[in-house]
């Protein structure tokens, strides 16, 4: 069996929890991160906005894509830890709710994490991207709650 688990800030811990409650044993698991670039461009567009149309960036700065593939790569290293057996990791770039769908397409089972309280289930425990990704999921999915 083939699992994905995609981990997103501020849920992954439970992520992680849930499935490896109720995954099998000796399933080939992946731990999936999607950096979209949002970061970036609200950086970018700070800097156009405050400095003129295309100013070049400071020499000493670090470029802002190794930032955000540093913390994902950091995140999954902690997701990974938690896990504790083994498990493959992959990070992805561009729109999360299509990176997720395409990266379930070769996955048996999908775990993923709403968002929220128990004490407040309803449509707004589930975000854009994950009503997208329990829509268009290839695969059987897995819904935990943090």
């Amino acid at each position: 069996m083939r699992v994905l688990v995609w981990l997103v800030e501020g849920s992954w811990e439970a992520t992680i929890d849930g499935a490896a409650a109720l995954v099998p044993e000796g399933a080939e698991v992946t731990l999936l991160y999607v950096v979209t670039g949002a970061a970036e461009e609200v950086v970018q567009g700070a800097r156009a906005g405050l400095l003129g149309r295309h100013p070049p960036p400071p020499p000493d700065e670090p470029a802002l894509g190794s930032i955000s593939e540093e913390a994902a790569g950091e995140l999954l290293g902690d997701a990974r830890s938690r896990w504790g057996g083994a498990a493959e990791v992959a990070i992805r770039h561009g729109r999360i709710e299509r990176e997720v769908v395409a990266a379930a397409g070769d996955a048996d089972l999908l775990v993923l994490a709403r968002r929220g309280e128990h004490r407040h289930p309803g449509p707004k425990s589930l975000g854009h991207a994950t009503r997208f990704v329990l829509d268009h999921a290839p695969c059987a999915v897995l819904l935990v709650w943090p």
